[in-house]
C-alpha cells in the first residue's frame, strides 16, 4: 500500500481538510473561542485527512521519520512529520492531533449535529499501540519495567492487522476503522484537555462509530465547531493497554444540524452523545468512575425507550436486563465510557383486537 499523502484538491467531497500547523491543536480541543479553520453549510461533505499522534511524541522521539525508521519503515506521511516539526503541545495538554473546528452554518445551542461517517480509508500500512505512562486497565502491573511499550503494528496483503510477538511469530486479526474522537465545542473558554470524553463528545473512542455510522452530538456553541482526530485501524471494547491499534485515516463525513423538536427533546433527555449503526441505537455513559458510566448508558437508554417508543420504566429496564448489551467503551481515558447497544428491529407488537360478534 502507498501512504495516502495531503491532497492538493479534492472531489470526492464538498471540502478537504488537511491536517496542518493552520488547522490542528495538539493535546487541546476547539472551545467556545476557537477560530473555525472551514466554514460548511449543514449537510455538506468533509474529507479530513487525520493523523494519528503516535510516533510523534515527545517520549518517542519527537521525529516520526526516526521513530518508524529504527522500526524497519521508511516512509512517512508529510502532515504528520511536518506537525511534529512545526507544532508545540501545550504543558499538560494530551497527546492527540485534533483537526478543525468546523463552523457548520446555523446550529445553534440545544440543537444536535449529526456526524454521518461515509467513509474511512487507511493512509498508512502501519501505526502503533502503547502501554506507558503508568496507565491502562493495568496501571502499576504493566508495563514490567520497561516504562513505556510502544509496539508497531502492521497492515498485511489481505487487510489484517499484524503484531510481532517477538520471537518470529505474528498475532494476525481484522481490522474496523473509526474515529476515536468526534466531538463539539463545550460552552467555556477554558482550555479543554484532549483525553477525557464528555457531553461534547471528544475522546470517546466507541468502535462501533465505523463506515456507515451516525453520532449525534450536542450543540452547545453557535456554529457547533466540530473537531475529530485519534485514528484507529482497530480496538477492543476498553482498550486496555492505554491505546488500541492507532493509525491515519482519510475520513469522509456528512455534518447535518438537526433542530427538529423531537430530536431536540431527545439530547436533553440523554444528557450526552447518542448514535446508530444499521443495526443499533447507541446511547452513552461517561464517568471516572466506570459503575456510574454504566448506570449513565442505561439511564440514557431508558430515556430512549421512553422518548422514542413510549415505554414504561419498570417494562424497559426489564427489556435491557433480558435482551440487551451494556459494553465498555474504554477504561484508559481518565473519564471512562460504557454504551449501551439498543437494537433498532424493537419487537413491539400491537394490542390484539377483540373479535367483533354480530
Amino acid at each position: 500500500m502507498t501512504l495516502l499523502q495531503p491532497l492538493a484538491a479534492c472531489d470526492r467531497a464538498d471540502h478537504y481538510l488537511p491536517s496542518e500547523p493552520g488547522t490542528v491543536s495538539w493535546g487541546l480541543l476547539p472551545n467556545a473561542a476557537s477560530a473555525p479553520v472551514l466554514r460548511v453549510r449543514s449537510g455538506a461533505t468533509v474529507c479530513v485527512d487525520t493523523v494519528s499522534h503516535e510516533g510523534l511524541l515527545e517520549d518517542q522521539g519527537g521525529d516520526p521519520k526516526a521513530f518508524f525508521g529504527a522500526n524497519g519503515i521508511g516512509e512517512v506521511l508529510e502532515d504528520a512529520a511536518r506537525i511534529a516539526r512545526e507544532c508545540v503541545r501545550a504543558p499538560g495538554a494530551g497527546p492527540h492531533v485534533v483537526t478543525g473546528p468546523v463552523h457548520v452554518e446555523g446550529a445553534e445551542p440545544g440543537d444536535v449535529l449529526e456526524v454521518e461517517v461515509l467513509e474511512l480509508e487507511r493512509r498508512a500500512p502501519y501505526g502503533v499501540v502503547s502501554n506507558r505512562h503508568g496507565r491502562g486497565a493495568l496501571a502499576g502491573e504493566y508495563p514490567l519495567g520497561e516504562g513505556s511499550v510502544s509496539v508497531v503494528a502492521t497492515v498485511d496483503p489481505q487487510g489484517r492487522g499484524v503484531i510481532p510477538t517477538g520471537d518470529g511469530r505474528s498475532l494476525r486479526f481484522d481490522l474496523a476503522p473509526f474515529l476515536g474522537i468526534m466531538g463539539t465545542a463545550p460552552a467555556t473558554a477554558a482550555p479543554v484537555h484532549s483525553v477525557p470524553p464528555g457531553p461534547h463528545g471528544g475522546n470517546l473512542d466507541i468502535r462501533l462509530l465505523g463506515t456507515g455510522s451516525r453520532l449525534y452530538l450536542p450543540v452547545a456553541v453557535p456554529g457547533a465547531s466540530f473537531y475529530t482526530g485519534d485514528p484507529h485501524f482497530s480496538q477492543g471494547d476498553g482498550e486496555v493497554a492505554l491505546t488500541a491499534f492507532e493509525a491515519p485515516l482519510r475520513a469522509t463525513l456528512r455534518l447535518t444540524v438537526r433542530a427538529d423538536p423531537a430530536v431536540r427533546r431527545l439530547a436533553a433527555a440523554l444528557g450526552g452523545p447518542y448514535a446508530e449503526t444499521g443495526e443499533h441505537w447507541i446511547t452513552t455513559g461517561l464517568d471516572e468512575d466506570l459503575d456510574e458510566a454504566v448506570r449513565k448508558a442505561v439511564r440514557a437508554a431508558l430515556a430512549f425507550l421512553r422518548e422514542r417508543h413510549g415505554l414504561p420504566g419498570p417494562v424497559a429496564l426489564a427489556y435491557l436486563s433480558a435482551a440487551v448489551d451494556v459494553r465498555i467503551s474504554q477504561v484508559v481515558d481518565l473519564v471512562k465510557g460504557a454504551h449501551v447497544t439498543l437494537p433498532k428491529d424493537l419487537d413491539l407488537t400491537a394490542p390484539a383486537t377483540k373479535e367483533l360478534r354480530p
